[in-house]
Parts: C-alpha cells; sequence; structure tokens
C-alpha cells in the first residue's frame, strides 16, 4: 500500500504559536492555509488516490476537503491521525518542546502522550489500512507530529527524525508494510 501522508495548511494555531491538540475546539485554517491547499489540490489531482483520510480536526478536514475537489471519493476521519496529545491545549508551543528536548521519545505529560506512544497509535492506523488495502493509494491529511511519527516508524533510530520539521502542506510518500 502506498500512503501520501499531507500536513494540513497554514492554521490559525501556526500562526499563534499555540498548541491545538483538542480536535474539539475549531481551530481553522488561514487563508494562506487555504491557499496552500488549493495549490496543492492542483498538483495532486491526477494522482490515482483510492481512498482519503484526515483526523478528527477541522484545519485537517478542511484542507482534505480542498484536495478531494479533483478526486470522486469520500472523506473518511480516524482518529488515529490526530495530532500528538499534550496536555497542553491552548499553551505557547515552546513550553511542551521545551521539554521534549529533554527525553524526544519518552516525555509525556499526565494527560499526554510520548512519542513513542504516538509511533504505535500511527503504526496501528497504517496497519490496518494496509491489511484492507493491499494495492491502495490512500490520502491522509494529518499534522506533522503524526506525520513525523510514520516517518520514525520506518528508520531503525526514532529519535533520528523526531525533530524533524515539515511544511505546511508538505507531503510524505510511505508504501507501507
Amino acid at each position: 500500500m502506498k500512503i501520501t501522508l499531507i500536513r494540513h495548511g497554514e492554521s490559525l494555531a501556526n500562526v499563534g504559536n499555540f498548541i491545538s491538540d483538542d480536535p474539539g475546539k475549531p481551530v481553522g485554517l488561514t487563508d494562506k492555509g487555504i491557499a496552500q491547499a488549493e495549490a496543492l489540490a492542483l498538483l495532486l489531482r491526477d494522482e490515482p488516490f483510492t481512498h482519503t483520510y484526515a483526523s478528527e480536526f477541522p484545519r485537517a478536514q478542511k484542507t482534505a476537503a480542498i484536495l478531494l475537489r479533483h478526486h470522486a471519493h469520500p472523506l473518511n476521519i480516524d482518529a488515529r491521525l490526530n495530532e500528538r496529545k499534550s496536555g497542553m491545549d491552548g499553551q505557547p508551543v515552546h513550553l511542551f518542546n521545551d521539554q521534549v528536548r529533554l527525553d524526544p521519545l519518552h516525555y509525556k505529560t499526565d494527560k499526554g502522550e510520548s512519542f513513542l506512544q504516538q509511533m504505535e497509535r500511527v503504526r496501528g492506523f497504517l496497519d490496518e489500512l494496509a491489511e484492507r488495502y493491499p494495492r491502495g493509494n490512500i490520502l491522509a491529511v494529518s499534522h506533522e507530529n503524526p506525520i513525523i511519527a510514520a516517518l520514525a516508524l520506518t528508520v531503525e533510530n526514532p529519535a533520528s527524525v523526531v525533530f524533524k520539521h515539515l511544511e505546511n502542506c508538505g507531503r510524505l510518500d510511505l508504501f507501507w508494510p
């Protein structure tokens, strides 16, 4: 199975530099984020995606809806594509990142998840899709952290990629397993 993981377009949380890891709090795309998704939709219009998934977050679903303008299949929502749970929703991003740097694979707050836990959540999603659609060409719109977690599943040392950055509407193509 091939999966193309796309980070959502620029969001209000990206611009405001605050944590948004509660899908119940609507944090939408900026005008720039909408334009990024529209530009990417044109680039992806001829790719033969068989299925599309997005996280529970409105910014990922809006990005996916724009990308689907050139594809005739429904959008599926899956919580395993959600942003990493930090337990620090609404707080400045640097407060979480400063703690993560001390132990990037294992750090978590009482209400959050570690990078390794996030990797296992993403692994479950990828494994299920590969079983259901072994010849599928999947489009999945998610967030930087889960996409980096997917990348970490493909390398020998997850710590080597934990701090990678993916631009808004950036993509990662994986063949799984």
